[in-house]
């Protein structure tokens, strides 16, 4: 059993410590002695069925853009929550910059994000594992700390209702603040919250987090996925996603094409870049690409391998990451040095945005030396290829095809600029709501 120590990241004001007492409730959960009528307000989307368009996503073409989701909905909620001091630390405070050189990592000093916490021992050799209502969970988190329930529209509109009932028994999906945000407007995707699902994606919950990333519309509008083994710490099913106004390094890396699926998605892999990894992109429909994403996900969690997924491009480009950075913590493959400065290679700093901890790390930041961190956190050849082995012979066996499809790859789509306009209002049974598109 390979197990590390570090310290967890606190995403909730409710977060405790496994050894304190947790008896009794005394705040507005999402558990049993809270939800009785509670209400939060509810973003419907309407879902889009291609993502082929020159000019942006199918479904929303012949039509006004959407609504300004981030700056109108989730970055006003997120202020609120900043205005009424939820967060841990001001991240708008925290210095950042572009680190020199050709790849352009960009380099945080964040030394809130680990204040007055104590290691805690994690196992890294065990991507799947079962979910455990004793430990911090999502439906503990209090009210206050989720922003909406983000759901599909049942009329087809997107809509907001400001004041919903939940409905605990349907199980919806949610959008609540990290409360040690990385960056502005961090929060996190809690796919059908009261299911309590472990930290393993399947195809609904995949999707979903793509459907996130197109209603954002948004290219510097992320979303990132870590696996247990990758640094996740919480085994409740989540994503996280934040909105930062430069390229990733990841997303300037060149690729070469290895094959396009039947269902027209294309996957490649990086080339000069310090973690070995595979690029989703296209596809006939959405579905087309979470499909492909998520059963390659999957079978990478059957082969107990653990993975980061990037969510980038609205949607339409999917990073899988496999890595060994734990793994080697574990066994005492990692030199001090590059575990001094207590960097957890999750996705974010995989996809080249370092958060540094320490005033010197941030002040001596080079590429060489972030080159180094990821260098560690990356498959060998040998073993990359490996797993693309597995993964290839998971996805023939798959809704996709074998791989040996001719669907040529579509150019690049432009990306539509947000319209800022005011939207109407209309009254859906006895709710009042905006009607966003």
């Amino acid at each position: 059993m390979l197990r590390i120590k570090r310290v967890p990241t606190v995403v909730s004001n409710y977060q405790k410590e496994e050894a304190e007492d947790q008896k009794g409730c005394g705040r507005n959960c999402l558990r049993n002695c809270c939800i009785k009528g509670a209400k939060l307000p509810l973003y419907t989307y309407k879902r889009i069925n291609k993502i082929v368009s020159g000019k942006g996503l199918l479904g929303h073409e012949d039509k006004e853009p959407p609504v300004a989701f981030l700056d109108s909905l989730l970055l006003g909620e997120w202020e609120d929550r900043m205005q009424r001091g939820l967060f841990r630390y001001d991240v708008t405070a925290c210095e950042t910059k572009v680190i020199p050189g050709e790849h352009g990592f960009i380099a945080q000093l964040n030394e809130g994000r680990h204040l007055k916490k104590r290691p805690t021992e994690f196992r890294v050799d065990k991507v799947l594992q079962p979910f455990d209502g004793n430990k911090f969970n999502f439906t503990k988190v209090g009210q206050e700390e989720v922003l909406f329930q983000f759901e599909p529209s049942e009329d087809d509109e997107v809509q907001f209702f400001p004041d919903a009932p939940i409905d605990v028994e349907n199980s919806p999906s949610v959008v609540a603040i990290n409360v040690s945000p990385i960056e502005y407007g961090h929060v996190l995707l809690i796919p059908r919250i009261f299911e309590c699902l472990p930290q393993r994606i399947d195809r609904e919950s995949f999707l979903l987090a793509l459907d996130m990333a197109a209603e954002a519309a948004n290219p510097y509008f992320r979303l990132g996925y870590n696996s247990l083994g990758a640094f996740a710490t919480i085994n409740h099913l989540h994503f996280q996603a934040y909105y930062l106004a430069v390229p990733f390094p990841i997303e300037k890396a060149p690729t070469k094409k290895i094959t396009t699926l039947d269902g027209g998605v294309k996957i490649s892999e990086m080339l000069n870049y310090p973690v070995r990894g595979l690029v989703f992109e296209g596809g006939n429909t959405l579905q087309d690409l979470s499909d492909a994403v998520s059963d390659s996900c999957i079978c990478l969690q059957v082969n107990n391998i653990p993975y980061n997924v990037l969510i980038s491009d609205c949607g339409k480009r999917v990073f899988l990451l496999p890595q060994c950075y734990a793994e080697k913590q574990a066994l005492g493959e990692v030199s001090a040095e590059l575990l001094d400065t207590q960097v957890n290679p999750a996705v974010w700093e995989i996809s080249g945005h370092m958060v540094l901890k320490r005033k010197k790390d941030y002040e001596e930041a080079s590429e060489e030396n972030a080159w180094r961190l990821l260098a560690e956190v990356s498959l060998s050849e040998e073993r990359f290829q490996e797993v693309n082995a597995l993964i290839f012979e998971a996805i023939a066996g798959g809704d996709n095809g074998n791989g040996n499809g001719n669907v040529t790859p579509q150019p690049p789509e432009e990306f539509n600029p947000i319209d800022k306009s005011s939207h109407p209002t209309m009254v859906v049974g006895n709710q009042e709501c905006l009607v966003l598109q």
